[in-house]
């Protein structure tokens, strides 16, 4: 093999390593902190008998769902019943291989960039991928053979592919401001302003969008236990069971991820280096998903759809239409 080549595929599998590595620590540091964050905000104290502050909580609640009972119902579609949790965990995950966390470093002579693979078509490669996460949902309220679930499903179809929309729209802004539709022309553009700050409508359109598009408060419709007891994964128990909600967290961190390279300027920013920067912002864009769970009650299904259909997407396009026109006056 040649020298390059074998070269290229060590520090490719490395990169994936520590990226899926880090981002699965991530989803149980999550489980913790936003157990915690969400007491403080209700002024209670959440875990704390597994390790000091319940630091242990997330490996005990881990070794339980592995050492439970996997149940699968009786005239349930067997097959895709257990397809479905892959199908919805594997997308979250794909999506970081665009995702630029620093600058080129220097390991013994060679420049290294901090991103697994820089494509041209980074923008439609995350939509791309991303949109392969509701198949899995549908697919689980489908297999269940329960009609709460087909329910959760079916509504987890309607919202995803609703909120998706604007989702993409909203940053339409962004790549014409840019040029370009790889996500590391994204950052460098942002050296000296952030599109936050040229893209404020745009950045408010991205926010009520992804807190929609994870499912969390106070869009989470398709689970809601008010109505239909657990929605689209009330039958699943076990590792089925935690490969959702893996799925969920792992869908948080990516869309703040992309929220941080669109918007906040990916890794840039004075003083500390760029990897640290990515996180600080990262761990704000966090800090505002659990903020607004702790906060807003859940909405009816008519406003959610109401929400996405007649505000959200004529806003998305008004803000496409005020970006063009300013290009153009700025010629």
């Amino acid at each position: 093999m040649n020298k390059e080549l074998f070269i290229f595929i060590i520090i490719a599998s490395v990169k994936v390593l520590l990226v899926f590595g880090a981002v699965q620590f991530m989803v149980i540091a999550m489980i913790w902190l936003e157990r915690k964050i969400m007491a403080h905000m209700q002024v209670r104290l959440g875990p704390m008998r597994v390790g000091p502050h319940g630091l242990l909580q997330p490996i005990a609640d881990g070794i339980k769902l592995l050492f439970k009972e996997d149940i699968i119902p009786q005239k349930a579609s067997k097959f895709l019943f257990i397809l479905a949790p892959i199908m919805t965990v594997v997308p979250a995950l794909v999506t970081f291989a665009v995702i630029p966390f620093g600058d080129t470093i220097t390991i013994f002579g060679r420049s290294i960039d901090l991103v697994i693979t820089d494509i041209n078509v980074g923008f439609l490669y995350v939509f791309a991928v991303s949109s392969l996460g509701i198949y899995g949902i549908v697919m689980a309220g489908w297999a269940s053979n329960n009609k709460y679930s087909l329910l959760g499903g079916i509504r987890s179809s309607a919202q995803m592919i609703s909120y998706e929309l604007t989702l993409g729209l909203s940053l339409i802004g962004v790549v014409m401001l840019t040029g370009s539709l790889s996500l590391v022309d994204v950052v460098n553009e942002q050296s000296t302003l952030w599109n936050i700050v040229m893209q404020p409508l745009g950045f408010f359109i991205y926010a009520a969008s992804a807190i929609a598009e994870v499912n969390r408060c106070p869009f989470d419709l398709p689970e809601a236990e008010t109505e239909l007891v657990a929605g689209y994964h009330t039958e699943y128990s076990s590792m089925k069971f935690a490969t959702f909600f893996m799925a969920e967290y792992a869908n948080m961190i990516s869309v703040s991820a992309i929220a941080v390279t669109f918007f906040l300027g990916g890794w840039q920013g004075p003083f500390l280096p760029p990897v640290v920067w990515f996180m600080i912002k990262l761990s704000a864009c966090l800090f505002f998903f659990i903020w607004i769970r702790s906060t807003y009650p859940r909405l009816r299904y008519d406003q959610l759809m109401y929400f996405g259909w007649k505000f959200l997407l004529p806003l998305s396009l008004l803000n496409i239409l005020i970006t063009g026109l300013i290009m153009v006056i700025k010629g």
